[in-house]
């Protein structure tokens, strides 16, 4: 096996370099732990960005894929697959939307939503109808379009010119989102936990008076689940939790437990409205992708999606109740979990904590945050708890 600074030679040679890595390569890992190619452990409370929801090494997981990969790794989408069908089923059942187009990736996802709200409204409305509100601070991806859909400055740079007919408007403010609504609107596209934005979650009320807002103006709501979605939040999906029932939903990350997938659900409004030919993927419902989505339901359903608010509970009470001087709180909901420390900070903080054998990310200005896979143990909780608290003891 090649080492840790072999590796990061040959990445910097043949991987464009479009990230930010911190110096860390990760060989293996089982459960909530990683191991580098020396063999240090590090306790994961990233699950890859929130998509190895079923964690590392899960032998049911594994051996959907593979058993899958024997009969069938990969067919056109011109013919029908059990696997697709069975988890679209599955998926729209718990859910209460009505079907689904499975695609690749989050962005790619909300690209077939935007999609889907602009010729719903264009085949009821006519041309002009066609401007999507969206939220400062959120994240709706990297392709040209979905960083147009994202109300955050910096990433609207080099890449011009954007994808036009996106307007954003700050969370939870309803009359400044009411003053920006006008007959251009075809929809309004929110995250219901802001991830990459701080870890920020809308306020409920807010919430539901967009929802009638859309139901009144005949604007589609798109709930962007690409982070909330697959348990994440404690239900299946965070609209859920909220009590709404969205117009069009994504989601990715999670849902394949570490295979590349997305999906775009519509309700009963939308179902009908991309057609053949309207909007298409050769990779997307891929039967292995789709075995592995299936044996992650099934693990959901065993009982790990009942104790995800509980865990979530844990990981903040522990952390506040520790009053560290660098802790301004925490904020999220189930297992998505930002920990506020002073503005411009967070970066700093989570390089310590990744030094000291705990994985994380930053979120926003101010928040590290956390992402654990939803099949965490206590245990490991504890493990990953007791090196925040000893790296943030230090910290000044």
């Amino acid at each position: 096996m090649q080492s840790t600074q072999e590796i990061k030679n040959k990445d910097s040679q043949f991987i464009m370099q479009t990230y930010g890595r911190f110096p860390v390569a990760i060989a293996k890992g089982e459960g909530a732990k990683v191991y580098s190619p020396e063999g240090k452990e590090y306790i994961d409370f990233t699950s890859g960005i929130g998509v190895c929801s079923v964690g590392y090494g899960n032998k049911a997981w594994a051996e959907a894929i593979y058993e899958q990969a024997l009969t069938l790794g990969h067919i056109s989408n011109l013919y029908y697959t059990e696997p697709s069908v069975r988890l679209a089923e599955r998926l729209c059942t718990i859910s209460g939307m009505s079907n689904v187009f499975f695609s690749n990736s989050g962005a790619e996802s909300n690209e077939g939503a935007i999609k889907l709200a602009r010729k719903y409204s264009r085949d009821k409305y006519g041309e002009g109808r066609h401007k999507i509100i969206t939220l400062y601070q959120s994240f709706h991806g990297r392709t040209v379009t979905t960083l147009a859909a994202t109300g955050q400055d910096v990433f609207h740079t080099n890449f011009f010119p954007f994808t036009e007919g996106f307007s954003h408007v700050p969370a939870n403010d309803f009359e400044a989102l009411l003053g920006e609504v006008d007959e251009t609107t075809c929809a309004i596209m929110m995250e219901l936990v802001q991830g990459e934005g701080g870890v920020l979650p809308l306020e409920r009320e807010f919430v539901k008076k967009v929802r009638a807002l859309c139901d009144e103006r005949d604007i589609l709501l798109i709930i962007d689940e690409v982070q909330t979605g697959i348990g994440r939040c404690g239900k299946l999906f965070a609209f859920m939790e909220y009590g709404i029932l969205p117009d069009v939903a994504t989601t990715a990350k999670g849902i394949a437990g570490g295979l590349p997938m997305g999906a775009v659900f519509a309700n009963e409004k939308t179902k009908n409205v991309l057609t053949a030919g309207t909007h298409a993927t050769t990779f997307g419902a891929n039967p292995i992708c789709s075995a592995a989505a299936n044996k992650v339901l099934d693990i959901l359903e065993g009982g790990v999606l009942d104790e995800v608010s509980a865990k979530g509970d844990y990981i903040r009470e522990k952390i506040e109740a520790m009053d560290l001087a660098v802790v301004k709180g925490t904020r999220g909901l189930g297992l998505m979990i930002g920990v506020v420390v002073p503005e411009g900070e967070h970066k700093a903080y989570a390089s310590k904590l990744i030094d000291a054998g705990l994985l994380c990310i930053t979120a926003g200005r101010d928040a590290i945050r956390f992402l654990p896979p939803l099949t965490i143990t206590y245990e490991e909780i504890d493990l990953g708890l007791k090196i925040f608290e000893t790296v943030m003891k230090e910290a000044k």
